[in-house]
């Protein structure tokens, strides 16, 4: 059986849009039963996100495969008692609303904790639980901004710039299910639940240790410094004959290997380049060398493969339809086939997670907005049923 180490374990999802739905997802494709609980009528606001293929949005499916759907009214006492029986029945629950939203509507982690103490109740939010910023409201440009992320992304001296994909956003969604999945384990071990507080800013800042060590050790700010690297050269986009080549050779060994797979020993000599410090410090002149000298006759493909004979890391400027086209991705059976609920058949990139050998297994289309209530509403009878003592 691959992929499925969570299965058996009960998930109740109350999120939107990204950094929750991918954290339940993560779940989900682990084999945890994820229930997702959307407003009536109106469902999770990622339904209508472009592109939409026959009435079904592809980005809402990206984020949704393997959940099951509820529609609940939570401030109507029909909807209410339902969802309090999912959240007794859980093992997880994850929500992204503002920071105070769950505790008004009386399914706050101190309110569920009660009728089940062993309960992993995840928060996600913009700035945290606490703090003179929880209340306020946040999206993935606006954290790469406040995190630093912005200031560090893009050329030198040019304006600040958002990382195209959503960083902030699914760095907080993998931090909550690593933190879900460890929680989880001291449940098993000491019944006892736990409230996990996880913040985009936190999230954003946590994967920034590069960027705050640099702070933290020299008091000085880290610059965006368009592809090149503040401690590693040659290790950042270079321009050949017929375009652009990503290329890392970011120690000693690696650029000696560089050299002497362009017949050029005699930078190896150079004092301005004796190690990756001195590099680093004159990278400018060095990529200037590179691209003149060594680059500037020769095409893209010539210089990957030379690269690669000589095994330093390099690789194209890839589009993601190339990226997707690669031999690799397909030898790994990362992209797969996709039947969304109205029949479009369509892919998906699937979980890129391998347990012993293994890809993950066949992927459940993602849902119709209340497409599940009967079979919860029954499960949930059994359930109750099954408390009953026998007489």
């Amino acid at each position: 059986m691959s992929n499925q180490l969570l299965k058996g374990v009960r998930v109740v999802e109350v999120c939107t849009v990204a950094s929750g739905p991918y954290c339940g997802m993560l779940l989900a494709d682990m084999g945890a039963d994820v229930i997702k609980i959307e407003r009536p009528k109106i469902g999770d606001t990622m339904r209508s996100w472009p592109p939409i293929s026959d009435g079904y949005s592809e980005n809402f499916a990206s984020l949704n495969r393997n959940k099951r759907s509820i529609a609940l009214d939570l401030k109507g006492e029909e909807d209410r008692c339902v969802a309090a029986d999912l959240m007794d029945a859980a093992d997880v629950v994850v929500e992204n609303n503002r920071p105070g939203v769950m505790d008004r509507l009386g399914f706050g982690y101190d309110s569920v904790s009660v009728s089940n103490p062993g309960i992993v109740y995840c928060s996600i939010s913009a700035y945290g639980q606490r703090g003179p910023r929880s209340r306020e409201a946040g999206f993935d440009l606006t954290i790469q901004a406040m995190s630093g992320i912005m200031s560090v992304t893009g050329e030198p001296g040019g304006p600040p710039v958002k990382c195209g994909v959503p960083v902030a956003d699914f760095a907080t969604g993998l931090y909550a299910a690593y933190s879900i999945s460890s929680a989880l384990l001291h449940v098993q071990s000491s019944g006892v639940g736990s409230h996990l507080d996880i913040s985009m800013l936190g999230s954003s800042l946590g994967i920034s240790a590069l960027q705050t060590s640099q702070l933290f050790g020299s008091g000085d700010d880290p610059v965006a410094l368009g592809g090149a690297h503040p401690r590693n050269a040659p290790y950042e986009i270079f321009r050949c004959a017929d375009g652009n080549v990503a290329i890392a050779a970011g120690n000693n060994s690696l650029f000696k290997a560089f050299c002497i797979a362009f017949d050029r020993p005699d930078l190896l000599e150079d004092p301005r380049f004796a190690s990756t410090g001195k590099r680093a410090s004159h990278q400018a002149v060095l990529k200037a060398i590179i691209e003149k000298e060594l680059l500037a006759e020769r095409r893209a493909a010539e210089v990957l493969t030379a690269l690669n004979e000589a095994g330093v890391p390099c690789a194209p400027i890839n589009r993601y339809s190339e990226a997707i086209a690669d031999p690799q991705v397909d030898a790994m059976g990362w992209v797969q086939n996709l039947t969304l609920p109205n029949g479009t058949e369509t892919q998906t990139f699937g979980s890129p997670v391998h347990v012993n050998g293994r890809p993950s297994s066949a992927i459940k289309q993602p849902p119709l907005l209340d497409e599940h209530r009967d079979e919860i509403i029954a499960e949930l009878a059994r359930l109750e049923e099954a408390k009953e003592p026998i007489t």
